[in-house]
């Protein structure tokens, strides 16, 4: 009889930690490059991202690469990386139904002879992130919420210092176009509504989930600063969304507290104290003039509000076949450049019905929707709050409906720093033998 030999494994213990840093490290530059490397940043070094011309190469984002070099390391952990392929991509069923919608939205990018590399950055890098973040060994989770926090922050130095200053760090630019007159701050975000989504992500998660930084006197002033630098990005949408979203999560507890429920002694001490720093931190805002800008955004939108009129009269220049198909890139710009929305329909689903047709806008839209309920359910319930922000963002904004990452970083967001927290496990005490089963006595003579 031949004696099998015993399987050997896939990697030696040196091979596997050295696939598990190589993981962390690429994944932890994709989160580098998402919130450092913008288009605007892009096109000031001469890299035709988002304007014409130029190498194939140019056309995806750096974080893109990144994200797909700690994927193929992911596949090398064992031998097989095909098992490995399916074992990642097929985690959910959410995943493989995203990836299908994915494609035939390739197909009918390609059929139109629209650029297929938007698409790719816009659609398929969020779902890639995701699954790299969750490939990193769980040593690396920390690190990378650190790197996370570090990065946000110095956006938000970076916007109070473009503000004050009146010194742009990066030129804000739409494609070719020298963005010139504009207040509002961009940072690295390139972007001053990328920026304000973001930072409106940032706080709602700080609110709502203390654990992120949990030493009240750290975690205050930080929800201050980043909600001040709100004015400072000027995102009205983003301010108005994260006020009504922390209004509703205060009034229930409010009404918690009404049905009896009970609250530390100290901590309504220190609430009472955080509440009159916060009307401090307020007015000494208003005497800097932190607010004078972003009020008149209230009072003036600089055409805002006739381009949502028109983007809804554009649908009524296309006929049933052009709705449901998507009209050609001609005719869909000579419409855009006739109502005035040369920059862009400030609503996902109407501008995605515009480049891709109603029934491809209906297969990404259940893709998204599926891919978020995935998301959701690995995450923290505070995600909830910042699903809601993305909806809204999208509903109000270009957002993702143009070529950018904006939609990876708010996944990044969400995965780095809201995951579901495990349970601890429940611990079962041995009782003793025959606890409950007290002893006979034995009768003379009972024996056998």
């Amino acid at each position: 009889m031949r004696r099998i030999a015993p399987r050997r494994p896939a990697a030696g213990a040196g091979a596997a930690q050295a696939i598990d840093l190589g993981v962390f490290l690429f994944t932890a530059l994709a989160i580098l490059a998402a919130l450092t490397i913008s288009p605007s940043l892009l096109t000031y070094f001469k890299i035709q991202y988002v304007t014409a011309g130029g190498g194939f190469y140019e056309k995806l984002h750096p974080a893109t690469y990144f994200v797909v070099l700690a994927l193929c390391l992911a596949l090398l952990r064992n031998a097989n990386p095909v098992r490995e392929f399916v074992r990642i991509f097929v985690s959910s069923w959410a995943i493989p139904l995203y990836l299908a919608c994915w494609l035939l939205l390739l197909a009918q990018t390609m059929h139109l002879e629209r650029p297929f590399t938007g698409i790719v950055d816009t659609f398929l890098l969020p779902p890639l992130v995701l699954l790299a973040i969750w490939q990193t060994p769980s040593w690396g989770r920390r690190p990378l919420a650190v790197l996370l926090h570090v990065l946000i922050l110095v956006n938000v130095v970076i916007g109070y210092y473009e503000f004050f200053v009146g010194h742009r760090i990066i030129p804000l630019t739409l494609g070719n176009i020298l963005v010139m007159g504009e207040w509002r701050s961009a940072a690295l975000l390139g972007h001053p509504l990328v920026a304000s989504g973001l930072l409106a992500g940032y706080i709602l998660a700080l609110v709502l989930r203390p654990q992120l930084c949990p030493p009240p006197l750290l975690r205050l002033p930080l929800i201050f600063v980043c909600f001040g630098s709100l004015m400072v990005f000027g995102g009205r949408t983003a301010l108005v969304t994260t006020i009504l979203i922390i209004a509703l999560a205060a009034a229930f507890e409010m009404l918690r507290l009404m049905r009896g429920g009970r609250v530390p002694l100290p901590m309504l001490i220190f609430g009472a104290v955080a509440l009159l720093g916060a009307a401090a931190a307020v007015f000494a805002m208003l005497d800097l003039g932190l607010f004078d800008k972003m009020l008149l955004r209230f009072s003036s939108d600089k055409g805002s509000a006739l381009a949502r009129v028109a983007m809804l009269d554009l649908l009524s220049h296309l006929d049933w076949n052009e709705i449901l198909f998507a009209p050609s890139v001609t005719r869909a710009n000579a419409l855009q450049s006739e109502l005035g929305l040369d920059y862009g329909i400030e609503n996902f689903w109407i501008a995605c019905i515009v480049q891709f047709g109603l029934l491809y806008t209906a297969l990404m839209t259940m893709a998204l929707t599926a891919f978020f309920g995935m998301l959701l359910r690995r995450s923290s319930p505070a995600a909830w709050a910042l699903m809601l922000l993305i909806t809204i963002i999208a509903m109000s904004s270009v957002s993702f409906s143009s070529k950018n990452i904006q939609l990876a970083q708010f996944v990044i967001l969400i995965a780095v720093l809201l995951p579901r927290a495990k349970a601890a496990p429940a611990t079962v005490r041995a009782a003793p033998m025959r606890q409950h089963f007290p002893a006979r006595p034995v009768r003379a003579g009972s024996l056998p």
